[in-house]
C-alpha cells in the first residue's frame, strides 16, 4: 500500500487512495531496526542503506530517530530518496540533514505542470515546494542528488526545460540525474523519452546532468530465471502486485507468474484483491 504526498503519473506503485501530508509512525520503529539488525548479522552489505519506503519516506514521523538508529548499527552510508515536497518543513529538513545522501525530485518548471505530472496533495504549493528544495541546499552539507523525471509531451518542451534549468541553478545540487519511464507506470498513456533524445534534453537542463534511466533493465534473457526467495523477501517488506514485482526486478510478468503460483501452493505467500488489483503478501 502506497503512502505518499503525491500521485505521480509515472509511479510504478500505482495510485492508491488520496495523497496525504500526515506525518506519523506508519511502520513500527522497532520492526525496522530489528529487520536491519538481523540482515546485518547475516552478513548483509550494500553501497548504501536507503530509506525510501512504499511512498514518501519523509511522512515517517520518526525519520530522525530512524537515521540515528541505522547509524548506531552500521557504518554504511545512509541515503534518503524523497519527492522533496515536505522539505519546506524545517523538522523534515533537520531529519534529512542527518543522512549522507539525499535525493529529491523536480519534475516541473511551473505549478500547472507540477499538477499534471506529480498530482500533489491539494495543500501543496509549487512555489513553497521549490523554496523547500532551495532552503535544504543551504542547510545540508551532505551529497544533494536531484532527479528530474521527464515524461514525453508533458515536461519536455522548451519552456519547461528552461524553467526547470532556472530552478536547478537556484538549488545548486551536487548531481542532476535525468530519468524517464522505463518501468510500468500508474498511467498507461505515459510516454518515455527515448535514449538519444533523453541525452539531448539532459544537456539542455545542465552540462552536469547525467542520464540514469536504465533502458536495459526490462530486457533480461528468457533463460535468466528469477529466484523465488528474492520475491519472498520483497513481499516480506510490503505487498506487491505482479506489475510492481516486474518493475522492481526487471523480469516479465510471464516469468514471474509461475513462481508466484508455486509460492501460493506452498502457502509461502498469500493473495489479496484491492479494488481491481491483485496483491501478493506474506
Amino acid at each position: 500500500m502506497k503512502t505518499c504526498s503525491q500521485n505521480c503519473v509515472y509511479c510504478q506503485l500505482g495510485i492508491h487512495g488520496k495523497a496525504t501530508l500526515e506525518r506519523r509512525e506508519y511502520v513500527p520503529f522497532a520492526e525496522v531496526i530489528d529487520e536491519l539488525r538481523a540482515w546485518l548479522a547475516e552478513g548483509g552489505t550494500a553501497d548504501y542503506i536507503t530509506i525510501s519506503g512504499s511512498g514518501e519516506p519523509t511522512l515517517y514521523s520518526r525519520l530522525d530517530e530512524l537515521v540515528r538508529g541505522i547509524r548506531s548499527l552500521t557504518k554504511l552510508p545512509i541515503a534518503i530518496i524523497t519527492n522533496g515536497t515536505l522539505l519546506q518543513d524545517p523538522e523534515v529538513r533537520r531529519a534529512c540533514c542527518l543522512a549522507d545522501v539525499v535525493m529529491p525530485s523536480l519534475d516541473a518548471g511551473d505549478a500547472e505542470t507540477f499538477r499534471l505530472v506529480n498530482r500533489p496533495h491539494s495543500k501543496l504549493d509549487f512555489d513553497s515546494f521549490v523554496r523547500g528544495l532551495i532552503e535544504f541546499r543551504g542547510e545540508y552539507s551532505g551529497q544533494y542528488w536531484l532527479e528530474v523525471f521527464l515524461v514525453d509531451g508533458i515536461n519536455t518542451n522548451s519552456d519547461q526545460l528552461a524553467n526547470i534549468r532556472a530552478i536547478l541553478e537556484r538549488i545548486r545540487p551536487d548531481k542532476i540525474q535525468v530519468n524517464t519511464a522505463v518501468r510500468p507506470t500508474a498511467e498507461a498513456g505515459v510516454v518515455r523519452v527515448e535514449p538519444g533524445r533523453l541525452e539531448e534534453l539532459a544537456r539542455r537542463l545542465s552540462p552536469r546532468a547525467e542520464v540514469i534511466a536504465d533502458f536495459d533493465r526490462t530486457s533480461r534473457r528468457a533463460s535468466d530465471i528469477p529466484d523465488a526467495q528474492v520475491l519472498v523477501e520483497i513481499l516480506r517488506r510490503r505487498p506487491c502486485s505482479l506489475s510492481d514485482l516486474s518493475a522492481a526486478l526487471g523480469y516479465s510478468a510471464d516469468l514471474l507468474q509461475p513462481i508466484l503460483d508455486e509460492l501460493l501452493k506452498r502457502n509461502s505467500i498469500r493473495r489479496e484483491l484491492r479494488g481491481d488489483t491483485c496483491y501478493f503478501k506474506i
